[in-house]
């Protein structure tokens, strides 16, 4: 497990290893240290994008198929979860601002929101599980509860101080989530008593199919609870030789791709259709066939079978639909390299409760 911790866990271990503030390891560098400068960028991303956003954004109707013509169910529609890329704000920042507007809509909505569940990949240490971060960030409170409880399963260890700070996947959905709280709060949203929003980051690591089915279904229970909304962390295709990635345009079917940057959105496509289609094994078998460097396959793969899980418990019926996409560069040749990102939507079909 590198440097997490399995040790057995006691009320004077939590609080030691509380008692420090998680730094933002990657501000000044990823994103704008200045907080003067970072909330004016994000006040823009948020701005443009809900100024842009399609029709794909807006909230779905409850079919009669799913409510057999009801309109009883009020929470439809709610978003309960999105995917956001990770990487520099100059790069991924107004992509995610489309999944964000979701966490924003969704606390509007749903006023026993309390918690933000991260799902995030690891970059830097060899992980065959899940883990969870013990440390408060400097803006936000960490769920303890909902971590100890996690922790209680046996089936989560806990990141080190230095694992978490190093890796940039969760860390670069904080700011958004703390630029969400604090412009409900500067625009008096005192009817919502949910402004004290808490984090709980799961670093979920390079793990096989059905140890993405068993967290999934681990985790289901918790993501269905009205009280939490789910932020899953991944950036789509790395193109590059400093990717060792570098797949060239091909004929597909009846299609002719030309440009490198088609190519490379028409495989990312493919995946972010079998996400939508809520297809985890699916999307492993494609992620084995074309080799797409998605980084938060993982998450990616437990939220999906967490989602299905939900429904065949018949707890709630999610449905996901990718709202933004967009890449670093469009690269036309092997000297270029490129980073895609999506955004994407899980909204509230059906809640069964």
């Amino acid at each position: 497990m590198g440097n997490s911790s399995s040790r057995s866990r006691n009320k004077s271990d939590a609080t030691m290893n509380t008692s420090y503030i998680r730094r933002a390891y990657h501000s000044g560098s990823w994103y704008d240290d200045d907080p003067r400068l970072l909330d004016n960028m994000l006040s823009k991303f948020l701005a443009d994008a809900s100024q842009n956003k399609s029709d794909a954004y807006e909230t779905e109707s409850t079919t009669d198929s799913e409510n057999n013509g009801s309109s009883e169910n009020t929470r439809s529609g709610i978003p309960r979860a999105c995917i956001s890329p990770h990487a520099g704000f100059r790069y991924s920042g107004a992509t995610a601002a489309y999944s964000f507007l979701a966490l924003k809509e969704a606390l509007l909505s749903s006023p026993t929101l309390s918690t933000v569940v991260v799902l995030h990949p690891s970059h830097h240490l060899h992980l065959e599980g899940c883990a969870v971060s013990e440390t408060p960030l400097r803006s936000i409170a960490v769920d303890t509860d909902l971590r100890e409880q996690l922790l209680s399963t046996g089936k989560f260890t806990t990141m080190s101080r230095g694992v978490d700070e190093r890796e940039h996947s969760g860390e670069m959905q904080y700011p958004f989530i703390a630029k969400i709280l604090k412009d409900l709060k500067d625009q008096n949203m005192s009817e919502h008593d949910n402004l004290e929003v808490k984090v709980l980051p799961i670093m979920v690591g390079s793990i096989k199919r059905h140890s993405e089915v068993d967290y999934g279904k681990l985790l289901a229970p918790y993501l269905s609870q009205e009280s939490i909304f789910t932020v899953v962390s991944s950036d789509f295709c790395h193109w590059g030789d400093r990717f060792s990635y570098t797949p060239m345009p091909a004929c597909e079917g009846n299609d002719v791709i030309n440009e490198v940057y088609e190519y490379i959105e028409y495989l990312d496509r493919k995946g972010m259709d079998l996400i939508q289609l809520q297809r985890p094994g699916a999307f492993a078998d494609y992620l084995r066939e074309s080799s797409n460097t998605i980084c938060g396959r993982h998450p990616i793969s437990v939220w999906l079978n967490s989602v299905i899980a939900n429904k065949e418990a018949g707890k709630e019926t999610i449905s996901v639909r990718f709202v933004k996409y967009d890449q670093s560069n469009k690269a036309k040749s092997k000297n270029d390299f490129s980073v895609s990102y999506a955004a994407a939507v899980g909204r509230l079909l059906k809640s069964y409760s």
